[in-house]
């Protein structure tokens, strides 16, 4: 056995305070692994088989989220380049964190959860499944080295991850309200370009009108207007078609210039043949033009202001669902009301419910919690999103609250493939994900349950069958 290895063994800090007996049967049982520039050491979701130490060169952990690929981590065997790396890429990095990989799925089980590859030649030993847990028992010094580290691992993905779905939040966010916001802006823009018009054709025709129009006259037009705008009922469609040729047959009749465009104008504001007939009655035809034409846009331009109300009225209830999402401008821990989160965020993912029924069932009796209330909306975030996922965006999305023994309960359900029986347990763990590669980071669980028991001092479970899956929230109501 070459004994520059076992030198280069007891420079690594895992292997710190070994004795030569246990340094040379580390250097017998690894098996060596030369990597070239680029080459994979392991792949996100294989199967760990192996924990590698670093002996030289360098490691780069990537992960693939949808279609981007993220740096997880770097390790690099020389210290000289580990001084010169950039600052607050990984901070409080441990320097033996540098050294080993691979320990987390070894003692987890499991796959790995990124990518792993050489930058430059690269040398490492590989110690199998058994050799590994071997040497935790012949030098169980490894572990106050280890076990440290590991810890920094799971807290340092923790805090990508949280980076990453506040991101995802943002980019669900966003795309959300550009969903949302294109029919009412679209709407606002049309009744605007169209009621520009209206009221230029408005003006025209109460010019002619008013030099036109006897006092008589224009008390009858002022009644039948008030009639028509105090029955403010939107004709059906059908219906409409019918009275707008009835209604430009009239005005043909009576010598009505641009009968063909005034007669639909009219009859989709709710005037009826009869009253247009009734108005011609009573108006002289030099005048009925210019009558005709400043009841129809006048309607129109009611229309017209009502259509960008509402629009309107749309676009300030999505920013009020924004604001209470993102929980602008307030206070970090407050009263929550549940329903109001639940609808935030449902709101929030709208452009992903458009094929899925949502059945809400508050009770009334849920009084507000003293909650994070952002932190919440991450919660209801991630289980809409699995929801979601399980259904493969179709199906029937349940979301109920309740109060039950002193607890607010919020309950989420769908309809979807289910969770296999064998993975109930591990949900909540740390990376453990039944996604395909690629599609999920194996912690938005696993924060969620952090956020609920160790933020709120809750609890979160599921159930799980095909057809039913559950994910029930308790949250202290005191």
């Amino acid at each position: 056995m070459p004994e520059d290895l076992v030198d280069r063994l007891r420079r690594i800090e895992l292997f710190a305070g070994l004795d030569d007996e246990q340094l040379h049967w580390l250097a017998s049982v690894g098996e060596p692994v030369t990597l070239a520039d680029g080459e994979p050491l392991f792949e996100d979701g294989q199967l760990a088989e192996h924990f590698y130490v670093l002996l030289s060169g360098e490691l780069l952990i990537t992960k693939t989220f949808e279609d981007r690929v993220e740096v997880v981590a770097r390790h690099t065997a020389d210290a000289a380049a580990r001084a010169t790396a950039l600052p607050g890429t990984e901070p409080d990095k441990p320097t033996a964190a540098h050294q080993f990989t691979g320990e987390l799925p070894m003692l987890a089980g499991g796959g790995y959860v990124a990518r792993g590859a050489a930058v430059g030649h690269t040398e490492l030993l590989a110690y199998d499944r058994d050799t590994f847990v071997e040497m935790i028992g012949r030098c169980p010094q490894v572990c106050r080295v280890m076990l440290p580290v590991l810890a920094w691992r799971i807290k340092s993905y923790e805090v990508q991850a949280s980076r990453r779905a506040m991101l995802d939040g943002l980019g669900t966010l966003a795309a959300g309200l550009a969903h949302e916001l294109n029919n009412p802006a679209a709407a606002v823009v049309r009744a605007a370009t169209e009621l520009r018009e209206s009221v230029a054709e408005l003006a025209s025709s109460a010019e002619g009108w008013g030099r036109l129009a006897t006092e008589q006259e224009c008390a009858h037009l002022k009644e039948l207007t008030a009639r028509v705008r105090t029955r403010a009922t939107t004709p059906d469609p059908f219906d409409a078609v019918d009275a707008a040729d009835e209604i430009t047959d009239v005005l043909a009749d009576h010598g009505v210039p641009q009968a063909d465009q005034l007669g639909p104008i009219l009859a989709e504001n709710g005037v009826e043949p009869e009253e247009v007939t009734e108005l011609a009655g009573h108006v002289r035809n030099c005048a009925l033009p210019a009558a005709i034409g400043s009841l129809a846009y006048s309607l129109q331009a009611d229309a017209l202001v009502a259509d960008i109300g509402e629009a309107s009225g749309r676009i300030a209830m999505l920013v009020r669902d924004t604001k209470s999402y993102t929980n602008l401008n307030r206070a970090p821990e407050r009263a929550v009301d549940l329903t109001e989160g639940i609808e935030a965020t449902l709101a929030m993912h709208a452009n992903k419910l458009t094929e899925i029924r949502v059945c809400r069932a508050y009770s009334p009796d849920v009084p507000p919690v003293s909650a994070y209330p952002s932190e919440l909306n991450q919660v209801w975030s991630n289980l809409v999103d699995n929801a979601v996922d399980a259904m493969n965006g179709r199906g029937v999305l349940r979301v109920s609250t309740r109060l039950e023994d002193g607890y607010a309960v919020v309950e989420i359900r769908d309809d979807g493939c289910g969770v296999p029986a064998d993975a109930l347990e591990y949900l909540f763990q740390p990376f453990f994900t039944t996604k395909d590669i690629g599609k999920g980071t194996g912690l938005g669980l696993h924060l969620s349950h952090g956020i609920v028991t160790v933020r709120h001092r809750g609890t979160i479970s599921v159930c799980s069958i095909p057809g039913d899956t559950r994910f029930t929230v308790r949250l202290p109501a005191g």
